[in-house]
């Protein structure tokens, strides 16, 4: 299989003291989701604008379907679509006149731009606003927008920076789905979040970064059992109580326990053999749990013991949807036999 990306040792200083990007290296797939993941400032951001072509490397290269990002930068601008962090739309045009502005720049056929805009407003459930100004938009409103001028020109390689800021429950859902039916049609995506849940539920491949660097890549399942097959969560009264017992269970388990709030959380290849061990400790110093859970890893799990930090963003109810699962067994479908999901039917 080729590669839609390829960044080898990318390398980015800014002020000549800030390092983005200190030898930042990985590949994605044609027709797949790569996630890359991060704290805030890890240099995600930085190099998804080296691919994009919006920046220059200090150092590495980067190409996108094998054209280089910085030598053959206009062809690269033909075969990308991006939407970045922030609404790149003009809130004095509608939003038809902006997704038509959109074509014309990318100097597509006035017939084939106009079909496009409906279709798009369509599937972002725009069409009834398509001919309002921006301003009279709400934020999520225009984020929709935003993603859509991304696709006007059914981009062969799509670059998705934090693509569900500021999206409710249902469009995010909604987005999901038009992802993976984009991929299903060829289109490679690569995608930077903050949802953990979004990224273990699209991402084919997922690469973790951190202080400008890639810590750990792979499936999310093997990241996730890279870390153990089960994650023991204790809850006590208190955090003071919570560290105590953390240190009491720092020879258990395969990694080190960590502590969020009030609640130990400690990752185990066997989970309810060490589950008695666990309480027979607790109990010989006299700590008595509130709560006591055994349960799978999630890449929450993993960014934390990678990164010693949680992402910034909550996994909230907006990202733990009732369809998720379904939406996961589609993916790992598609992965595993190449079949065609209904991901992209609405």
């Amino acid at each position: 299989m080729t590669n839609a990306i390829e960044a080898h040792d990318l390398r980015k200083t800014f002020g000549g003291e800030v390092r983005a990007l200190d030898g930042v290296s990985f590949a994605v797939e044609e027709g797949t989701i790569f996630g890359l993941l991060g704290p805030n400032g890890a240099g995600k951001t930085t190099a998804v604008r080296i691919l994009t072509t919006i920046l220059s490397p200090d150092g590495g290269t980067g190409q996108v379907l094998g054209y280089d990002v910085v030598t053959q930068a206009d062809q690269v601008r033909t075969l990308i679509g991006l939407a970045g962090q922030y609404a790149a739309v003009d809130e004095n045009l509608t939003g038809r006149e902006n997704l038509t502005m959109v074509g014309r720049l990318n100097h597509l056929d006035r017939p084939f731009v106009a079909q496009r805009a409906v279709e798009l407003l369509e599937q972002f459930g725009l069409t009834d606003a398509g001919d309002r100004p921006l301003k009279t938009y709400s934020g999520g409103m225009r984020r929709r927008l935003d993603v859509a001028a991304a696709l006007v020109a059914r981009p062969k390689v799509l670059f998705l920076d934090e693509p569900t800021s500021g999206l409710d429950p249902q469009s995010r859902v909604d987005l999901w789905a038009m992802i993976e039916h984009l991929v299903e049609q060829g289109t490679s995506v690569l995608l930077t979040t903050q949802y953990l849940e979004e990224a273990d539920t699209l991402a084919d491949q997922i690469a973790v970064v951190d202080h400008g660097r890639v810590i750990a890549e792979g499936t999310p399942t093997q990241l996730k059992a890279d870390l153990g097959a089960t994650v023991l969560d204790v809850g006590l009264a208190d955090a003071q109580l919570a560290n105590r017992a953390a240190e009491v269970l720092g020879s258990v388990g395969t990694k080190s326990p960590t502590v969020s709030g009030t609640v130990v959380e400690l990752p185990v290849d066997d989970g309810p053999r060490v589950a008695m061990e666990v309480l027979r400790l607790l109990d010989q110093h006299a700590l008595v749990p509130t709560t006591f859970r055994i349960r799978e890893p999630s890449l929450d799990d993993v960014f934390l013991a990678l990164t010693g930090k949680r992402a910034e963003a909550d996994e909230d109810d907006a990202t733990k949807t009732p369809t998720d699962g379904k939406r996961r067994g589609r993916r790992r479908a598609r992965a595993g036999a190449g079949t065609t999901s209904e991901g992209g039917q609405r």
